[in-house]
């Protein structure tokens, strides 16, 4: 089977598009749209997609309170964030709020594509050196509140919820702690499952407002 996917858009135009985009290829289908943030929430709970493309700005329910309501459910699908806009504040919202990526609506067809790949497989967020960079700015702003949570992992799974917050890939911390990348993705599995994240840009977003890294830190 495909990567089933929900396309949420108040402009049929881009609808149309963001469609032809998708379904050109060929392991990806399209099994819903929708006009606004209520009805992509609807349509997410009957057709049960992989990924959900939300806009950002849409009337009744815009798409960040859409995809909290989403992600806020049994075995929830992924959802990546679009705009027009690429600001800081659009970014750091989309992230804070569960999503798994971000990406501006002028972006190349073939980057769409790659970001559902990506974002399906969960092995690394779009753009980790500025996804990173955002969060820590946003992130500095309030003081980290430590979790109870970080006693439950070993001294090497919080090493390597260190270098996630700093946007590196899997072959990138597999390099920088002489380990093979197997090795790696076991240790990032198990840094989600014991925190309850779903993801890496949860896993970034968390390790900056605990403060197990600090805004700036190398």
């Amino acid at each position: 089977m495909g990567i089933r996917i929900v396309i949420a858009d108040d402009q049929a135009m881009v609808r149309a598009g963001l469609r032809m985009v998708v379904e050109s290829d060929p392991g990806m289908e399209v099994v819903g749209e929708a006009a606004d943030g209520r009805e992509a929430v609807t349509v997410a709970r009957r057709t049960r997609p992989d990924i959900v493309l939300m806009d950002i700005s849409m009337p009744r329910l815009d798409g960040l309170a859409a995809a909290r309501e989403l992600l806020d459910t049994p075995s929830p699908p992924k959802v990546i964030t679009l705009t027009t806009f690429d600001t800081d504040e659009n970014l750091y919202a989309a992230l804070r709020a569960g999503t798994s990526g971000f990406l501006l609506k002028v972006s190349p067809p073939e980057q769409l594509l790659e970001a559902i790949r990506v974002v399906y497989s969960g092995d690394a967020l779009l753009d980790p050196a500025v996804t990173s960079r955002v969060i820590a700015t946003f992130a500095g702003r309030a003081e980290p509140v430590p979790s109870p949570a970080l006693a439950e992992l070993t001294p090497r799974e919080l090493e390597v919820l260190r270098l996630l917050a700093r946007g590196l890939t899997n072959a990138e911390i597999a390099r920088d702690l002489y380990v093979g990348e197997a090795t790696v993705k076991t240790h990032v599995a198990r840094v989600l499952m014991k925190l309850s994240l779903r993801d890496r840009a949860q896993a970034v977003v968390f390790a900056y407002e605990t403060g197990v890294v600090r805004p700036g830190a190398a």
